[in-house]
């Protein structure tokens, strides 16, 4: 009976049992509702192959994208200072920090890197949504600092890819004191003579916005990020008006000035390759021609002598 046992028994049961499938290889697009397989989703950088809705990436996707031989170095940051105010609302803050660390194996909700892109040297900073909201606290203030510092050490731009609800609640007075601090980082880029770009992406609301977010040399944005201050639904219950279709999407920005350029994801690596060579080398690559003096006509000879 051992081969009844060992041989045809669990082939029987590999037949019969259902088999344990992972609850994720198909993704719903939260544009158009179509269920993508995720192998397709992931050839495609987490656009939707059919509306072209951008989803939210992390920011070791991201990076992997835009440098160059997907190369690139980490630096580390300052470590974030626990529960200053002792903050407490449904949960403790100092609980809520250590499950989000957690979850993403990061510190906080900012990564900063510097590498090649197109061959020169660049520093990102990149935030993490999933991080608490990428909300800007002290070490997100911290972190965008070090960032403008490693800039002007290597004397290469800094672009930074917001994706936060603004400022962290939890760290109260301490976390609005970061929107000053960034735009002291962002004086530091400028100053050294360096391009700071802001790669705004969904979403991009709050004290991030009101701070160096809107300060860039250069905005881009991805197609359909969501980009304010406050939330539609609260300004339509101030104002007491109905706001316009597609108000706060980059597109409706682009048309009113906000930003520079709207770029696809798949665009965007060479978008900024190419922004950052015209900033290196504004001049046209080309000889210089003088050109000849035109004769004057007999006509207007005639005319000087009368």
């Amino acid at each position: 009976m051992n081969w009844i046992t060992n041989s045809v028994l669990p082939k029987i049961k590999a037949l019969v049992q259902p088999r344990d499938v992972p609850d994720n290889l198909w993704i719903k697009c939260g544009g158009c509702g179509e269920m993508i397989f995720h192998r397709n989703l992931e050839e495609n950088q987490q656009v939707c192959p059919n509306c072209q809705h951008h989803m939210r990436i992390g920011a070791e996707t991201r990076m992997k994208m835009l440098f160059d031989d997907d190369s690139f170095n980490r630096i580390e940051l300052p470590k974030p200072v626990l529960d200053p105010l002792k903050f407490r609302d449904r949960k403790r803050y100092t609980d809520r920090l250590k499950e989000a660390q957690h979850k993403t194996g990061e510190d906080d909700a900012i990564i900063v890197a510097h590498g090649k892109m197109g061959g020169a040297p660049v520093v990102l900073a990149l935030f993490r949504f999933d991080f608490m909201g990428g909300s800007m606290g002290v070490a997100v203030g911290d972190a965008l600092v070090r960032a403008a510092e490693l800039a002007k050490a290597q004397k290469a731009p800094l672009v930074v890819f917001p994706a936060s609800g603004g400022a962290r609640m939890q760290e109260g007075i301490l976390s609005l004191m970061q929107m000053p601090r960034t735009v002291i980082a962002r004086e530091i880029v400028r100053e050294s003579g360096l391009p700071f770009v802001v790669v705004l992406t969904d979403p991009t609301t709050g004290g991030v916005t009101a701070s160096f977010a809107m300060l860039g040399d250069i905005h881009i944005a991805e197609p359909g990020a969501i980009i304010g201050f406050a939330g539609q639904r609260v300004i339509q219950e101030t104002i007491r008006e109905q706001l316009p279709d597609g108000f706060q999407r980059s597109e409706y920005l682009l048309e009113h000035g906000m930003v520079d350029m709207v770029v696809h994801r798949k665009d965007m690596r060479d978008t900024l390759i190419r922004v950052f060579s015209m900033v290196r080398d504004p001049l046209p690559k080309a000889v210089v021609v003088s050109l000849p003096k035109a004769d004057k006509p007999e006509n207007e000879e005639d005319d000087s002598e009368s």
